[in-house]
């Protein structure tokens, strides 16, 4: 009986932190986005578009830890 409950406790627990990685995927791709638009370096901008595409591509199949991968590849591009 005990399995039950802690698997649920586990689960319980995660939930506000998927919410945390969600909102700053969203952010991230925002701010992605708003570098974008101030036309980067040539140098950065190819990564910054594949770290966009990535990113993207993550928040809508829901794996919010891997985009902000792709969000800190981004940061890292653009020197943050």
């Amino acid at each position: 009986m005990r399995l039950p409950i802690l698997t649920l406790a586990v689960l319980l627990a995660a939930g506000p932190a998927a919410a945390d990685d969600k909102a700053a995927c969203a952010e991230g791709i925002a701010m992605i986005r708003d570098v974008l638009a101030k036309n980067p370096p040539d140098a950065t901008l190819p990564k910054l578009k594949k770290a966009l595409r990535v990113a993207e591509r993550e928040q809508g199949e829901g794996e919010f830890d891997e985009c902000l991968d792709a969000v800190g590849d981004a940061k890292r591009a653009i020197g943050q």
